[in-house]
């Protein structure tokens, strides 16, 4: 049996503390298996060469059987040349006094000619995720100069707050995270995101399911205890766990996020299983949202493909926070549009 061939997988802002968190782990074969050789593209700007070069070196040191190659470069048409995988990390921070215009067109400037990129060299089966925030856009912004790509091969990471909702509801519940299935994060990958509990699942020792609101009410004491629970600690702390995370740690969150790509790129290329998780993907119109924005789903990954979960029933309430999120959305695609990024 005859071994398979390299997937190239190109990271940018490779010599970031987010890529240095990620690279490890795509070379060891956490992201594609242990079984599936690996060329790391590791694209930065010139700034960064040096830390993506010290960065290629411990690599080379860490000599994983999956590594098959490392190349780093700062052309970006090089840098997307034949990817199966780009995980675009990235992106430039809202600085002081930056307002959300300035900072849609700084991310404009980098994700527009990364998307031209892509469109032009990259492989067909391509596959694309953005982390760098502001994702859902930066995303959009790519898809948008891409025209001969598939927009749903866009994809915004959101994996993040799933993950981060579904420690959360361990922690509250004190099971282990792997009991948790079928929470959604719906929107944007922002303050207004939407964590969503209501179809969720609790799957006890002794393999027995219930749903994740009975599992909290038996907890909490009552359905009311869940609702003020879920308005006052858990949404609000899913939405502003980054923040924490810098406030305690003096810097942000490096190694969550990797591990966030690392999931999303896994269960796409291998599937999802059983249950669903949450990407940010292109809209088809489910669920209201506007055709072609890139929104948070809850989703399913069958034949290499995110596809929706539908049929799913949204309470009013939960209803309402998604059109708050979605209206946010609009707004930033309104807004690069209005700065001349996308038509």
């Amino acid at each position: 049996m005859s071994a398979p061939s390299p997937v190239t997988v190109t990271v940018t802002g490779a010599g970031g503390q987010i890529g240095y968190a990620l690279l490890f782990r795509i070379a060891s074969g956490a992201m594609l298996g242990p079984d599936t050789p690996v060329r790391l593209r590791l694209l930065e700007i010139p700034a960064g060469i040096r830390a993506a070069e010290g960065t290629a070196l411990e690599l080379q040191d860490c000599a994983f059987p999956a590594l098959d190659s490392i190349d780093i470069t700062t052309d970006v048409s090089a840098g997307f040349d034949g990817t199966n995988i780009a995980l675009l990390v990235g992106a430039r921070p809202r600085g002081p006094g930056m307002e959300r215009g300035d900072l849609l067109q700084a991310n404009g400037a980098i994700f527009a000619p990364q998307g031209a990129a892509i469109n032009a060299g990259a492989a067909d089966d391509v596959k694309v995720l953005v982390v760098g925030n502001p994702a859902n856009t930066n995303a959009f912004i790519a898809s948008a100069h891409a025209p001969d790509v598939p927009a749903e091969r866009f994809t915004a990471m959101t994996r993040l707050d799933h993950n981060r909702a579904l420690a959360q509801l361990a922690l509250t519940l004190q099971i282990p995270v792997r009991s948790i299935c079928n929470v959604t994060i719906w929107g944007n990958h922002s303050a207004t995101q939407v964590p969503d509990i209501t179809h969720g699942i609790v799957t006890d020792s002794s393999g027995v399911p219930r749903t994740l609101p009975e599992a909290l009410a038996a907890v909490l004491g009552s359905p009311g205890a869940v609702e003020a629970w879920l308005d006052e600690t858990f949404i609000p702390r899913v939405a502003k766990r980054g923040a924490e995370i810098i406030e305690v740690r003096g810097s942000s969150s490096a190694a969550s996020a990797a591990a966030a790509a690392v999931d999303h790129m896994h269960d796409w290329v291998l599937g999802t299983g059983a249950s669903w998780t949450s990407a940010a993907r292109v809209s088809d119109g489910s669920y209201g949202v506007d055709p072609g924005l890139i929104s948070s789903f809850p989703v399913r990954s069958n034949n290499q493909a995110w596809e929706i979960e539908q049929g799913l029933a949204v309470s009013p309430a939960v209803q309402a926070r998604i059109d708050r999120s979605i209206r946010e959305l609009r707004d930033e695609r309104d807004m690069v549009r209005s700065l001349g990024m996308v038509r």
